[in-house]
C-alpha cells in the first residue's frame, strides 16, 4: 500500500468554457467595466444638460461593455505567455490554458462585431470616432513592450469614451467636450498608474514597461499631478457649463478623496491592499461625480 505522502495530489477540475469566457471578459470583476462606463455617462449627461435620451444611454452602456470586453481579450491574447509568470494574472483563462487562442480570437471577433453594430446607431462623426478607437484597443498591449509610459496609450483609449457620446449628442467636438476629454485622460493616467505599482517587480523582471517603473520614486507625485489636473479641468468645465451646487459638492468630495489617496501613496511602503482599494474608490467617486453632474445640470 502506498504511503499517504506518495499518493498523487487531487487534480483541480478544469473550469467550464462558459466560466472561462466570463473570466476572459472580466465580467466576474465588474469594477473594471464600470470605470470605463463612467466617463461615457459623464459625457452624455453633460452634453445633453442632464437629459440624455434613454435609447442613447442604452447604446452607450452596451458599447462600453463590448469595447471593454474586446480590450480585455486583446490584452490577454498579447500577454498569454507573460501572464503565467505574474502572480496577479497567472489564473487568467488564456494564461492558465483554460481557453485556446482560437476561442480567444473568436470572442474578440464577436465583441468587435457587437461594437460595430452599436456604432451604426450614431451619426457619421461618431461612427468614425468609433473606428479610430479600434487601433488604441488593439495595440495598447503592444505599447507595454515599446513605450515607457503605456498607461498614456490606455488613457487616450479611455478618452474615446468621452468623445464618442459627446459627438453623438452634439455632432461636433467643441471646447467643453475636449476639456472633459483632458480630465478623463488625466484621471485614467492617475488611477491606472496606481494599478501598475504592485506589478513593478514582475514588470522589471519580464521586461514590460509601465509608468510606475518609468517614474520610480516620483510615482506618487505624478499621480497627484494627474488628480490635480483632473480636478482643475472639471472646475473649468463646471464654470463653462454653468453647473449648479451639486456639481461643486461632488468636486469637493473628489478633492478630499484624491488628496487622501495622494497622502497614502506618499507614505513609505504602503500596504499592498491599498492599490486595489484606491482603484475601487475611484469607481465610487466616479458615480458621485456623475450624480453631481446630473443634478448640477438640471437645477
Amino acid at each position: 500500500m502506498a504511503s499517504p505522502s506518495s499518493r498523487p495530489e487531487p487534480s483541480t477540475p478544469k473550469p467550464s468554457t462558459l466560466d472561462a469566457v466570463i473570466r476572459l471578459l472580466r465580467w466576474d470583476k465588474p469594477t473594471g467595466r464600470l470605470i470605463l462606463m463612467i466617463p461615457a455617462l459623464w459625457s452624455v449627461v453633460l452634453a445633453t444638460a442632464g437629459r440624455p435620451p434613454l435609447p442613447l444611454v442604452g447604446v452607450i452602456i452596451l458599447g462600453t461593455l463590448a469595447t471593454s470586453a474586446a480590450g480585455c481579450v486583446v490584452n490577454d491574447l498579447w500577454d498569454r505567455n507573460i501572464d503565467p509568470h505574474v502572480a496577479r494574472t497567472r489564473t487568467r483563462p488564456l494564461a492558465a490554458r483554460d481557453l485556446s487562442v482560437q476561442v480567444g480570437l473568436g470572442v474578440l471577433v464577436v465583441s468587435l462585431l457587437c461594437a460595430y453594430g452599436l456604432s451604426l446607431y450614431f451619426n457619421t462623426l461618431t461612427f468614425w470616432l468609433c473606428v479610430l478607437a479600434v487601433p488604441f484597443i488593439l495595440f495598447y498591449p503592444l505599447a507595454k513592450r515599446v513605450f515607457p509610459v503605456p498607461q498614456l496609450v490606455l488613457s487616450c483609449a479611455w478618452g474615446f469614451a468621452v468623445l464618442i457620446p459627446w459627438a453623438a449628442v452634439t455632432n461636433n467636438l467643441d471646447l467643453p467636450g475636449w476639456i472633459l476629454w483632458i480630465a478623463v485622460v488625466l484621471w485614467t493616467l492617475g488611477f491606472d498608474t496606481v494599478y501598475a505599482i504592485p506589478d513593478r517587480n514582475d514588470d522589471r523582471r519580464l521586461g514590460v514597461n509601465s509608468a510606475a517603473l518609468f517614474l520610480g520614486d516620483y510615482t506618487p507625485q505624478f499621480i497627484g499631478f494627474c488628480y490635480l489636473g483632473t480636478w482643475l479641468m472639471l472646475i473649468w468645465l463646471g464654470l463653462l457649463l454653468l453647473l449648479a451646487l451639486p456639481y461643486w459638492l461632488g468636486l469637493a468630495a473628489a478633492l478630499i478623496v484624491w488628496s487622501r489617496q495622494f497622502y497614502l501613496l506618499s507614505r513609505y511602503k504602503p500596504a499592498l491592499a491599498l492599490y486595489g482599494q484606491i482603484f475601487k474608490q475611484n469607481v465610487q467617486l466616479g458615480f458621485v461625480l456623475l450624480v453631481g453632474m446630473i443634478l448640477g445640470s438640471l437645477l
